[in-house]
């Protein structure tokens, strides 16, 4: 498959994007990479800053992701798992399709909300899958939507994948996208907690390194 031209890529950069090929591949790079914890502020990682900085937190570790499939041929599109505001945060995802299956990229701390394969016939079906471990730290089921794929082409003019000044506006136009809710207010209404044992589960933190411990200190992190 031909690679796409992306303007001002430097000949190291195209060396590993040549080198992600696949969406497996993808996945294995950015689950070896570090997580972003945004310790001294917000960022917004273009996929060049990822390669430099090597971290990544769930919408950075998405663009790279994407990036990646655009440069080996095929469309760089996002989409985002929309949260109860008022309990959680949202969580982007790269998306790929394989015989008109969707499958998912993800960098996560929370191995449950990580990979999918390309299994899933619609959005629907894919955002379904992360439904039963999509919690808040209450333990209350927070997934409530998701959006069509966004096609980070539309960003091509402003050189997404190397900008040295980030890619907030592409978290930005992200807000803006329709949600499409999977459940109604009253259904959400009425969803069981989640049950102890799987939200310590859940709550399991993971980097490149492996297990780090649990989310709320129950033990030290490496």
């Amino acid at each position: 498959m031909a690679t796409t031209p992306i303007p001002h890529l430097a000949e190291e950069e195209k060396k590993v994007f040549s080198k992600l090929n696949t969406y497996l591949k993808i996945q294995q790079f950015l689950e070896e990479m570090d997580y972003n914890l945004q310790e001294e502020g917000d960022t917004y990682y273009s996929p060049r800053q990822v390669l430099r900085h090597r971290k990544a937190n769930c919408f950075e570790g998405a663009v790279f992701g994407a990036a990646c499939l655009y440069y080996n041929g095929q469309p760089p599109l996002l989409g985002q798992l929309i949260g109860n505001h008022k309990k959680d945060d949202d969580h982007v995802l790269a998306l790929y399709r394989v015989d008109g299956l969707w499958g998912s990229i993800s960098k996560t701390k929370y191995p449950a909300l990580g990979f999918r394969e390309p299994i899933f016939r619609n959005m629907r079906e894919l955002a379904l899958s992360y439904f039963e471990n999509y919690f808040s730290y209450e333990g209350e089921k927070s997934l409530i939507g998701y959006t069509r794929p966004v096609d980070l082409r539309t960003f091509d003019k402003r050189g997404w994948v190397t900008d040295e000044k980030g890619v907030e506006y592409i978290a930005d136009y992200l807000v803006d996208v329709k949600t499409i809710r999977l459940l109604s207010k009253k259904a959400e209404g009425r969803l069981r907690p989640v049950s102890p044992l799987m939200k310590e589960a859940g709550e399991i933190w993971v980097n490149k390194k492996g297990v780090m411990g649990y989310l709320k200190g129950k033990f030290e992190k490496e």
